[in-house]
């Protein structure tokens, strides 16, 4: 009779524990800590509440600080959900194996502690894999395009979701896995803006999309204090303890142009074209061709490879407006003779083309049908001068010692994101496109070197940044050149000679100038 009881005791106590996660792990869950050993598991407030949206949303976005245990409590939601269910089958995405490992190790030592009455047993036990006696199972994998591609999945859990290179195909692939009724995690400290991970969390926000937003502030903790956070300061840097700690994505990541910036001009610049062309609406414009105007259309040519893109863009020279924009993968030939029409559109404008690799294809259109006005480099040093061209072209007698289109190489590819970062931060450029903006967002300092964060783009940005360095140096030896001539006038009236400047007498024109008998008017010469 004693046994009887005993045994309808556990029975109640596991269907309580099948019913309440939150009762299971404060009760029956044990963690090891690094300093004082075996644990319970005691889960803060903030935890508890999180642990209740987990279990009762299908799809979960969590923006955290660092330091918050949520591994944990991830680790054990995936215990608790094995344990009560048959066939169960988890797979954890992390950035790397050593931190998959980890988790792995987690879930089992927690299953492992569990009393013998809970403990399902395991059959299969190795490193990055766990697979219980009733058919539950969960897997670990580094972060890879493919990661996502296996059987139908009960619980997907990605961790570190923003610093995962192509989490974009990454989820596109998990969509299948998740089809039959699948739960989803994504969880992270952010990490810049503009990647897949920040785009979520900014629609879950607004009440947008399938995900239920999570946000996890330093100050939810109970033993954190301002003492910690200053710390934390110390010890990270200001802009890393932003990231890890204050769940700020403008301030967090290394963009070339700062979110705050980009910000800024996607809520007072950006705005929907009046007219968008093409098959899939790939050209997007703003402001139609004014006559009294003059224009570059300035393109970068895709490398030819699935992920690459063409793009260009039309720029009002004088105020640097974006006035058209396109962005599309298409057959080079086709790009370049899309570049002629566009530029013969826009007042025969200053056709601008980066020359490297595949970009020499996209500039023999140009050259076959003769158009005028295409952009040439100086083959000595890669010297660009824009002025020139820009004022009235290129003499053919000189192209010999010339090259067709903009050579980016290593010593202007650090001009062109010098331009890009003091054209934005002085708000010098009106830019229009939000996939411009987009962009940029994801453009960021990789070490020394700026580009696109791996599985994005910066097609639009680079021709950007060639436009406003043709503009910018050509306005500058512009200028010089005026003020050479200025200096060379002057000369000219203080000095004696065939052009005596009326010898310096006031109140006399210094432009009639004496000739023998004759008096000539230099005014012409400016």
């Amino acid at each position: 009779m004693a046994k009887e009881t005993i045994k309808q005791a556990l029975v109640k106590e596991y269907v309580r524990c099948s019913q309440d996660p939150i009762y299971f792990m404060r009760k029956y869950c044990y963690i090891q800590h690094p300093m004082k050993g075996k644990i319970k598991f005691d889960l803060f407030p903030f935890q508890e509440e999180a642990l209740t949206e987990l279990t009762t949303e299908r799809f979960n976005i969590i923006l955290k600080s660092r330091q918050m245990g949520i591994s944990t409590l991830t680790a054990g939601l995936t215990v608790w959900s094995m344990v009560f269910n048959e066939d169960y089958n988890v797979l954890v995405i992390a950035i790397k194996q050593d931190t998959a490992k980890n988790l792995i190790t987690k879930i089992r030592v927690m299953h492992e502690m569990l009393p013998s009455w809970l403990r399902v047993g395991s059959e299969e036990d190795n490193r990055l894999s766990l697979r219980l006696k009733n058919g539950s199972q969960v897997k670990a994998v580094s972060s890879s395009p493919d990661a996502a591609r296996s059987e139908a999945l009960s619980l997907l859990v990605i961790d570190e979701a923003a610093f995962i290179d192509k989490i974009d195909e990454i989820w596109t692939s998990a969509q299948q896995t998740l089809a039959t009724g699948g739960r989803a995690v994504l969880l992270s400290t952010p990490n810049g803006t503009g990647n897949l991970f920040h785009k979520t969390w900014q629609e879950a926000e607004r009440g947008d999309g399938r995900f239920n937003p999570i946000k996890l502030h330093w100050t939810e903790h109970p033993e954190r204090d301002q003492e910690w956070r200053d710390l934390q300061t110390e010890l990270l840097g200001e802009k890393m303890a932003a990231q890890e700690c204050d769940c700020d994505f403008i301030t967090s990541g290394n963009s070339v142009v700062s979110g705050e910036l980009l910000t800024w001009y996607q809520d007072n610049m950006c705005k929907e074209p009046i007219e968008k062309r093409g098959r899939d609406d790939e050209m997007w414009i703003w402001d139609y061709p004014d006559y009294t105007k003059s224009y570059m259309v300035v393109a970068d040519v895709a490398r030819g490879d699935a992920s690459d893109y063409s793009a260009f863009h039309v720029i009002e020279i004088e105020t640097m407006t974006q006035v058209a924009e396109f962005k599309s993968q298409i057959p080079t030939k086709d790009f370049g003779n899309m570049l002629v029409n566009i530029s013969v559109e826009y007042n025969e404008a200053l056709l601008v083309v980066e020359n490297a690799n595949i970009g020499w294809a996209a500039l023999q259109p140009a050259i076959d049908r003769g158009y005028r006005n295409l952009y040439y480099t100086y083959k000595h040093e890669g010297v660009h001068d824009a002025a020139t061209q820009l004022s009235k072209g290129y003499d053919l007698k000189n192209r010999e010692n010339m090259t067709p289109g903009f050579t980016t190489s290593s010593r202007t590819r650090p001009l062109l994101i010098s331009k890009l970062d003091i054209y934005f931060r002085e708000k010098a450029c009106i830019v229009r496109s939000k996939r411009l903006i987009d962009e940029l967002f994801v453009f960021i300092w990789n070490g020394h070197k700026a580009e696109a964060q791996r599985g994005y783009n910066d097609d639009l940005t680079m021709a950007f940044s060639i436009a406003m360095y043709v503009r910018d140096n050509a306005l500058r030896l512009h200028n010089e050149g005026l003020a050479m001539n200025k200096s060379a006038i002057n000369s000219i009236t203080n000095t004696r000679g065939a052009y005596t400047g009326n010898d310096g007498v006031q109140g006399v024109n210094p432009w009639k100038q004496k000739i023998g008998n004759d008096e000539e008017d230099l005014t012409w010469l400016i």
